[in-house]
């Protein structure tokens, strides 16, 4: 019975840090490279935004999310780049950008999301961040869909999404 306790404390020690070393080395290359593709992104044009539709993020789940453990800050983390990733598969043909940068984007902030969940461990978790699903829908209906999509729209949800993942690499820093 102790042969079996110790074999599966050094399988989960040995496979989280394994795993975990992702966040240590990869995760702050990805966030650079995201933050680098955003930059390319860059649109000057954001004259025509309604501030009435403008959607504020609710500011105190990173707080909230910074005084958690570990392994809730990560599942905070992946759930941001899931709604980020979600955000983006949305109707860009307005956007001023390429599609080729929207590939890339995707294709990187899948991998950056796959790579902390790999460093979670396999325990569900139970909170669900509904405040951040609600303002991720939010940003989609009253800012890109009311908006048509427009070239000023996808232009604020850029800078949106470029202040999220500056946080997230600080929360997931920490």
């Amino acid at each position: 019975m102790m042969n079996k306790i110790l074999l599966v404390c050094l399988l989960f020690n040995a496979g989280s840090s394994l795993t975990c070393k992702w966040m240590d080395r990869d995760f702050k290359l990805y966030s650079e490279s995201l933050l680098a593709l955003l930059k390319t992104m860059k649109n000057n044009s954001t004259d025509d935004i309604d501030l009435d539709n403008v959607v504020f993020f609710p500011n105190e789940l990173y707080n909230h999310a910074s005084k958690e453990s570990h392994e809730e800050r990560l599942h905070f983390v992946a759930h941001v780049l899931d709604e980020i990733y979600a955000l983006f598969e949305e109707n860009q043909t307005h956007a001023s950008w390429p599609e080729s940068a929207v590939e890339d984007f995707l294709d990187l902030i899948s991998q950056q999301a796959n790579g902390v969940r790999g460093c979670q461990a396999l325990t569900p978790h139970k909170k669900s961040h509904r405040k951040m699903t609600m303002y991720f829908k939010r940003l989609s209906r009253h800012v890109l869909q009311h908006m048509d999509y427009s070239a000023d729209a996808w232009e604020f949800v850029r800078e949106e999404v470029r202040i999220h993942l500056h946080r997230v690499h600080l929360l997931a820093s920490s």
